[in-house]
């Protein structure tokens, strides 16, 4: 359809019908690994990725990193990646047999990035290290390079293409549903298995750099990846795990720029107002400044709370070179870094680099948030996977553990597949969703004034901020405070009905917001279930503010009953593996 003859009925939207053998939503860093790894295994396999964006530059690695943060370095084994990973989230829960599945497939996967071209940063022969897990890349083309992997595999790619919904047959899940942002067209897939790996969630809670409406997506993750895939999921009645593990981080204050390269690899202390060093001096027995990321992100803001702000990473220590291959490290991850200290008239070795909390981000790459999977990466809808940022459990697989559980996702939906005949009518699904899908972009079309989804984004982060444990509020909630935001949030799944779009990117900001409002929903229902504090400032309880490993050494469950959409929410038991 052409972009500027918009459909005046539902009887103008042509509908397009895919079949698959594997469906891949999300064409990132672990769709892509899917994609390759399946068609290795199986090249007559049909591999189908649908993709909201462009493949080739999609997904939370899209502008580059300079570092696989999880590779096993010389002296280290995959059990003791599992261990501290385990201490990375205060000693659990964690699922350790996940996380040791993934470790030992861990380096061969990472070195297969080298084999497609990947710049690794070498040092006497041997990657350099950065950090304890950490090794150097030049990553600034980390993507292009993934994608065109994925692409030569025989893959094919349908960009621009927005999933709305999975595609079910009962109690089993047989693909996806979505549409065009360019073309208009109502998209079908029918899959005899699909894999989930839309990435995380931002844009729940309202950013500290937010300013001005045009500026609301001023964050540290990508602001393209709001949760559609765990909101699906959460829709269909798949099992959610810890998403009240939250990922909240310490960023380069007015700019959300990663301060990890500053604090860690270039061991830059985290100081505060005072001039003291606030990790030796408060936190040495957890580590210090290379203590669990929460303590790192709680210990400046307490720092703030408490009058001895604003707080720093002391870059001062650093010399011309030292300051100059930093800067060049920040080139390949985050550019726009370079640019922030040039307008600011910051000189890194003679002045300090100011650094505050980030806004809640839930993202399965770095915490525990996502489905609940078994070892084949299949979530407890069958015929549904997931593959990277949305498998949960198993915190800590940044870069190269995602890409570990793409290649797992894809060999668990091989054997699944064996055997499988897709349905033949769900008509009335498909009417049903085609109708849910464009009835916005209908609304806007005939002049109808609603709500506009910037205004239901702003009032949802804000609500957000407010009561479940924002950035303006120190990460502090109570019971009190998350059940106001519940009912706040039940009032905007309701409004959702008026929301309206007047162009097909707009449509697409549409389900975007709603996807944000459901997942909302969930992830306060976890905060609320989990009645101690076990990780200051990512979940930090005013009203239970110690740990409660006597009720609460487990994982919090939740699932939704799709026809009720009642959440009951429960816990599974932590076991544990390896001895400390």
């Amino acid at each position: 359809m052409d972009e500027r003859k918009l459909p005046s009925s539902l009887d103008d939207i042509q509908t397009e019908t895919i079949e698959a053998d594997m469906l891949i939503i999300g064409g990132g860093n672990a769709g892509c690994f899917v994609a390759a790894e399946a068609k290795e295994q199986d090249p007559s396999l049909n591999v189908v990725i649908m993709e909201k964006a462009h493949i080739s530059r999609s997904g939370a690695t899209a502008a580059g990193m300079d570092a696989i943060n999880t590779y096993i370095v010389d002296g280290e084994t995959p059990e003791s990646l599992v261990k501290w990973s385990r201490a990375q989230v205060g000693g659990g829960p964690l699922r350790e047999d996940l996380a040791l599945s993934n470790a030992k497939l861990l380096n061969e996967t990472v070195d297969m990035l080298e084999e497609w071209g990947l710049p690794f940063v070498y040092e006497d022969g041997k990657k350099q290290i950065r950090g304890k897990f950490d090794v150097s890349i030049n990553g600034e083309q980390l993507k292009p390079i993934m994608a065109e992997k994925a692409i030569e595999s025989g893959a094919r790619v349908y960009n621009r293409v927005v999933a709305t919904n999975l595609l079910m047959d009962g109690d089993r899940c047989v693909g996806a549903m979505g549409f065009g942002v360019r073309d208009g067209k109502f998209y079908v897939f029918k899959a005899k298995s699909t894999i989930v790996s839309t990435g995380g969630a931002c844009g729940l809670y309202k950013s500290p750099v937010t300013d001005y409406s045009g500026g609301h997506h001023q964050t540290w993750m990508c602001p393209f990846n709001v949760g559609t895939g765990y909101s699906m999921g959460y829709r269909a009645g798949a099992e959610l795990t810890s998403l009240e593990q939250r990922w909240v981080a310490t960023r380069t204050k007015d700019y959300c720029g990663p301060v990890d390269t500053l604090s860690v690899a270039y061991e830059c202390p985290i100081t505060n107002s005072k001039g003291e060093r606030v990790m030796e001096k408060n936190y040495a027995h957890v580590g210090g400044d290379k203590a669990p990321r929460f303590y790192r992100l709680n210990a400046p803001m307490t720092e703030w709370q408490e009058g001895r702000g604003p707080t720093y990473v002391d870059t001062t220590h650093l010399d011309e070179e030292s300051s100059r291959g930093l800067r060049g490290a920040m080139l390949h991850e985050r550019p726009s870094f370079i640019l922030y200290l040039a307008a600011n008239g910051i000189d890194i070795t003679k002045e300090m680099v100011e650094i505050y909390g980030s806004d809640p981000y839930i993202v399965g790459g770095h915490s525990g948030s996502g489905f609940w999977v078994d070892m084949d990466r299949m979530t407890t809808v069958k015929g549904l996977f997931a593959a990277g940022e949305t498998a949960g459990g198993n915190p800590n697989k940044f870069v190269g553990g995602c890409a570990v559980e793409g290649r797992l996702a894809a060999r668990g939906a091989l054997d699944y597949i064996k055997g499988v005949t897709l349905p033949d009518d769900l008509s009335d699904q498909l009417s049903e969703e085609k109708e849910r899908v464009f009835t916005p972009l209908l609304k806007g079309l005939s002049g109808f004034d609603g709500v506009t989804n910037i205004e239901m984004e702003e009032r949802l982060q804000r609500l957000m901020d407010e009561y479940a444990g924002g950035v303006h509020q120190f990460y502090q909630l109570n019971e009190e405070r998350l059940e106001v935001a519940l009912k706040h949030i039940k009032t905007l799944q309701d409004q959702t009905e008026y929301l309206f779009a007047t162009d097909l990117h707009d449509l697409m900001l549409v389900h975007e917001v709603i996807d944000r409002v459901d997942l909302a929903e969930v992830v306060c229902h976890h905060l609320k279930y989990r009645k101690e504090t076990r990780w200051p400032g990512w979940q930090t309880r005013l009203d239970y503010p110690e740990k409660d490993d006597e009720n609460f050494n487990c994982f919090v469950e939740s699932a939704r009953d799709p026809e009720t959409g009642e959440v009951n929410m429960f816990t599974r038991p932590y076991e544990k593996i390896l001895e400390d």
